[in-house]
């Protein structure tokens, strides 16, 4: 079992603790990893396993700003939750992102792939879906594509659906449309390939984010769902991914 953890403090003070009492591999030949920080640092954690090719189970414990993705923090019977754990598996996004110049790059998103205006003017953006387009024309601050992972992210602050981990959905979501202004956003099965087209790209700058990886001034996006390269978490089965995420629907 390997330990890796962010740069803040805490994260830092956590892990000198934890390499006192327990004994560890290297990070990179260990077949459990435990990552202490934040939902940041695990998505980095887990986006360095996607460009290596080598995805291991990961526990996380909250020691950062943010901990949608984490376990509670806790010192002691640490081997012990990892192998009472409950292992949530999340398939990640593909986003093939295009730009104005013809240059294409391509990268995983475990939460959402956005579109957002790059300037004061809004976004003109094409909408298809498997090849039809479905909405000609959203004027709109941007659009996002979300994961079940990454339903209660981003997608939830743009007034998105929560959607349960184990729905094979996605939920494409709206930002402060403008026409149609009443159309939020559709819920759609995740094996559908979504393309997202930029219209008036030059006179209306638009970048696209997959997760924390940005691409400015993009004329089209392609997004698919990437099941071969499923990622496991690892949660204490008394507070698991699932259950938290059907738990927003009631917060307030």
């Amino acid at each position: 079992m390997g330990l890796v953890a962010s740069p803040g403090e805490a994260a830092k003070s956590a892990e000198t603790m934890l390499r006192r009492r327990y004994r560890w591999a290297d990070a990179d030949k260990a077949e459990t990893l435990v990552a202490l920080g934040g939902d940041g640092f695990m998505l980095q954690t887990l986006h360095a396993m996607l460009e290596d090719g080598e995805a291991r189970p990961v526990f996380g414990m909250n020691r950062g700003t943010f901990g949608f993705l984490m376990n509670d923090w806790r010192l002691d019977r640490l081997f012990e939750r990892i192998q009472a754990a409950k292992h949530i598996r999340v398939a990640p996004l593909t986003m093939e992102a295009t730009n104005i110049r013809g240059d294409t790059w391509v990268h995983p998103a475990i939460n959402e792939v956005s579109l957002l205006r790059e300037t004061r003017q809004s976004a003109k953006i094409e909408i298809s879906v498997n090849g039809r387009v479905v909405m000609p024309e959203l004027v709109a601050d941007g659009v996002l594509v979300a994961t079940p992972a990454g339903s209660t992210a981003y997608n939830l602050s743009a007034h998105g659906p929560i959607l349960p981990l184990a729905a094979k959905m996605l939920a494409l979501t709206s930002i402060s449309p403008f026409r149609p202004r009443r159309w939020s956003g559709a819920i759609l099965p995740d094996d559908v390939a979504i393309r997202l087209k930029v219209l008036e790209a030059d006179k209306r700058p638009v970048a696209a984010v997959a997760d924390q990886f940005e691409v400015r001034e993009v004329c089209t996006v392609d997004i698919t769902l990437d099941r071969e390269r499923s990622l496991t978490l690892l949660f204490d089965p008394e507070h698991a991914l699932d259950e938290r995420i059907a738990m927003e629907q009631f917060a307030h």
